[in-house]
This record gives structure tokens, C-alpha cells and sequence, in this order.
């Protein structure tokens, strides 16, 4: 255990992780490449515990599969785990970024407006108050352009809407949506200051929730994906 851990308490395999799930997720290792145990603990200079130890962890989200008398294999990225975190991360980081962003967007607007609609009819009285504070906080933070933490509290805003809506396959997509947004932020996908048009539309959605208007919270979800989508794939 001691092996594992350096003294700041961080993975030793954490960053063979990052820079082989990075390598993958831009296919600078393609489908079919095989890795192997021998030749990870020569380039990264580690144990070969810790080489086991980030494989074993590659080979849970998707990325690889062990085989015995083959190796370690890449594997093609529809066996991928895409909804893992550290799966979309890596996308958003490589040349791929704009087709992870649209997938990802996508999928926010089929299911986030509904989650809405859904949350205007099942939400409690605390998580209907939640969502107005929210809406008035990201106001207050966007105008100030505090983008860092305008992004955690728009991560908050966001998993309240599924989790309220009663429904929990939506809920089970919260870290999904923390991960896209937190991504956007991080790697400056997001404008200097929030546009008014999205603080406007986070406004009309938490308003709707609190009192219970279905249609409207949904309408308005849909609308501030599509503005979210404009801004980030333009054309």
C-alpha cells in the first residue's frame, strides 16, 4: 500500500493514467494497439504493481483489455465507458474536443429539458428554494465573471434539476453534466463573462420549477441548451 501512495497522499499510478487514458482517448494509442506490463514499467519508471494497478483501472472504464498470451489491447471506442468522468475529460482535452462536445451537448438537450419539466412536478419545497438561490448566485457570480466559481455552482444547479426530477436515470447522469461543465471552464471553452441571455434563461428555469410549471421549465431548458450549443459550436 505504502507503494501506491507518494508522500502528498496522491496515486502513484495516477499520473501513468493520465497520460496513457489521454494517449488512447486521442488515438495516439489506437484500437488494437497492445501495451504491456514490461514496457510500462520501462517508460514510466514505475513498479510493476503500480503498472498492474493503472491497467486495472483503464481496463474498468473500457479503454483496454487483458488478455492472456495477447497483452494488454486497446479497445475500440464504442466498448468505452463514455459516461465516465476521466473518459470525457480526456476527450475534451484531445483533437477531438468538438466531437465530444457535440455528442455531450446532445445529450444534455434530450434529456436536461425533460429533467426540468419532470423537476416543476416532483421537486420538494427545499429543492425548489435551492434552485431560485442558485439562479440569483450565478447572476451575481457571472456578472462579476467569476468564472471558477460560477462553474461549481452551475455544476450544483444543474444535478439539483436531475436529482429533483424524481427520475433516477437522470439523476445518474449529474456527474456527466458536472464533468462538461467542468471541462468547459477549465479548458477556456467559456466566454470572459457568462452572455445575459444565459443567466436570463437559468432565471426562467428556476422560476418555473418553484411554481410548478412543467411546460415552461422544460421550454426553458431546451432554449439555454440551444443557446449553450450555439456558443460552443458555432456554425
Amino acid at each position: 500500500m505504502i507503494e501506491r501512495r507518494n508522500r502528498s497522499g496522491a496515486s502513484l499510478h495516477d499520473p501513468v493514467l493520465e497520460k496513457l487514458g489521454m494517449e488512447i482517448a486521442a488515438g495516439e494509442l489506437p484500437a488494437g494497439h497492445v501495451l504491456t506490463l514490461d514496457a510500462i514499467q520501462e517508460r514510466f519508471g514505475i513498479s510493476r504493481t503500480v503498472a498492474r494497478e493503472a491497467m486495472r483501472i483503464l481496463e474498468s472504464m473500457g479503454l483496454v483489455e487483458s488478455r492472456r498470451r495477447v497483452g494488454i489491447t486497446v479497445r475500440p471506442i464504442a466498448e468505452w465507458n463514455v459516461f465516465d468522468p476521466k473518459v470525457i475529460w480526456w476527450r475534451l482535452s484531445g483533437p477531438d474536443r468538438g466531437a465530444q462536445l457535440r455528442t455531450l451537448t446532445e445529450l444534455r438537450i434530450a434529456v436536461e429539458p425533460l429533467a426540468a419539466g419532470a423537476a416543476a412536478r416532483a421537486a420538494t419545497a427545499a429543492q425548489r428554494a435551492r434552485v431560485v438561490e442558485l439562479a440569483a448566485v450565478l447572476r451575481s457570480l457571472g456578472e462579476a465573471a467569476d468564472l471558477t466559481e460560477f462553474m461549481e455552482r452551475d455544476v450544483e444547479f444543474h444535478a439539483l434539476l436531475l436529482q429533483a426530477s424524481g427520475n433516477e436515470m437522470f439523476g445518474a447522469l449529474a456527474d456527466v453534466v458536472a464533468a462538461v461543465l467542468r471541462g468547459r471552464t477549465q479548458l477556456g471553452l467559456m466566454p470572459h463573462k457568462p452572455v445575459p441571455e444565459a443567466m436570463d434563461l437559468h432565471d426562467a428555469v428556476a422560476a418555473a420549477i418553484a411554481d410548478g410549471r412543467s411546460a415552461e421549465a422544460e421550454a426553458a431548458m431546451r432554449a439555454l441548451l440551444v443557446e449553450v450549443r450555439t456558443a460552443m459550436l458555432p456554425g
